[in-house]
């Protein structure tokens, strides 16, 4: 059997809708300069759904360094991986910087977030170890782990009772084969929007010997007094020993960092593959990146515009009687009823006749019956944006609780 042929007659649970979807629900292409409000197939729409937290991807002063290191330096140096040829004193000094951000002795700067993940459990984590880790965490999480050779423990999210059976189970194991244990959970979990336990967890320690792994993405120059993330809103910033964080929301750019203690990160510099075997991230990336960093430090009125908003718009649903799940971040699901017909129709006509882009989610992703409309506010926003988003949910809520969608075809956008 030809291994593509299987291709041809099932792409997947997500795919399998392409010829309708590509181009509306999935891959649409939202044009012009990123704002709040951006061109989506010729027409302007109220965008709600990029991680652009503090409205850094069109900062003045982060576009007019972004476009002098490009000029400076060009996107290919340096060259080569940084254990080869690749390492400058920009990225040491951007190390330096991103770890006394976050409280931590020092980081590894890492080419993506994703691979960034996947990598660090892979490097920490030998046969012989246990891996704890929530169920609701990210892909990224899930695909360290599966790739993990030894034995792993799953609890539900933030169950932190069932988490101490299985810090019990992974215990055991851990004794009789002579390894340790990983934890892992989120700062802020990117769907639901609710904090990982983060003190409950580190709690823990005094009862069980593990370590700690947080991934911060959405966490990361929002949460906290000084937007250094989850563990400086919960206060453990000391007993987080492995701090991940991505530059691809809060800093709207490209790359990650693992922070941790010197002896840790030194390790992760000599063993993590993913950055072993790959060309070191572009100077004009680590200069941006420094820029923006400065931002975070230094213009806490960034900060407090997202929050402003995210109040706004959280209080205001809630108040209109939209049920918001368990967020306690600026990631706001809106939770409704329906299926995936009804789930389309709810999108086209936020998008064709409100002018509001949000993502969806729905089924396989969640439970069959249930629709997600969520909704990422930034400092780019309005409350005039906020005021007329929740109008046009509470018409659209309407519609739906009336059967309006039901059973209408859902046409080709492709």
């Amino acid at each position: 059997m030809d291994i593509f042929e299987k291709f041809r007659s099932n792409r997947g649970d997500i795919g399998k809708h392409m010829e309708r979807a590509h181009g509306y629900f999935a891959f649409p292409k939202l044009e012009g300069e990123i704002s709040a409000r951006m061109k989506f197939r010729g027409k302007e729409v109220l965008t709600w759904s990029l991680n652009n937290y503090i409205g850094l991807a069109n900062h003045p002063e982060v576009r007019k360094v972004d476009a002098e290191a490009a000029k400076d330096w060009g996107l290919a140096y340096p060259m080569g991986a940084r254990m080869m040829s690749g390492q400058t004193t920009q990225h040491e000094n951007l190390e330096k910087e991103l770890a006394a951000y976050v409280g931590k002795p020092d980081s590894f700067l890492l080419n993506y977030g994703y691979q960034g993940m996947v990598s660090i459990i892979d490097a920490v984590c030998g046969r012989n170890d246990v891996i704890v880790y929530d169920s609701e965490s990210h892909a990224c999480i899930l695909d360290g782990v599966r790739l993990h050779m030894g034995k792993r423990y799953v609890y539900p999210h933030n169950d932190i009772d069932n988490l101490k059976i299985q810090l019990g189970r992974a215990t055991k194991l851990a004794e009789k084969q002579g390894g340790g244990i990983l934890v892992i959970t989120e700062g802020v979990f990117g769907m639901s929007g609710d904090l990982g336990k983060l003190d409950e967890i580190v709690a823990l320690k005094k009862e069980f010997n593990f370590r700690l792994l947080v991934d911060d993405a959405h966490g990361f120059g929002v949460m906290g007094p000084t937007g250094a993330g989850a563990p400086e809103h919960f206060g453990v910033q000391d007993q987080v020993d492995l701090h991940f964080c991505t530059f691809a929301k809060a800093m709207a750019g490209i790359g990650a960092f693992i922070a941790c203690d010197t002896d840790i990160c030194n390790f992760l510099r000599y063993n993590m593959r993913s950055q072993t075997f790959a060309k070191s991230l572009p100077m004009p990336m680590v200069v941006g990146a420094m820029k923006r960093l400065d931002l975070l430090k230094n213009s806490p009125e960034l900060r407090e515009k997202l929050w402003t908003v995210v109040n706004a718009l959280q209080s205001g649903l809630k108040e209109a009687g939209f049920d918001l799940g368990r967020t306690n971040s600026p990631v706001t699901p809106v939770y409704m009823k329906g299926g995936v017909g009804e789930a389309t129709h709810v999108v086209m006509d936020l998008r064709e006749n409100f002018g509001i882009f949000c993502s969806v989610v729905v089924y396989p992703v969640i439970p069959k019956g249930e629709i997600i409309l969520r909704l990422i506010p930034t400092a780019m926003h309005s409350l005039e944006d906020v005021t007329e988003t929740i109008e046009a949910f509470k018409q659209v809520r309407d519609k739906l609780e009336s059967g309006a969608y039901k059973g209408a075809e859902v046409p080709n956008m492709a």
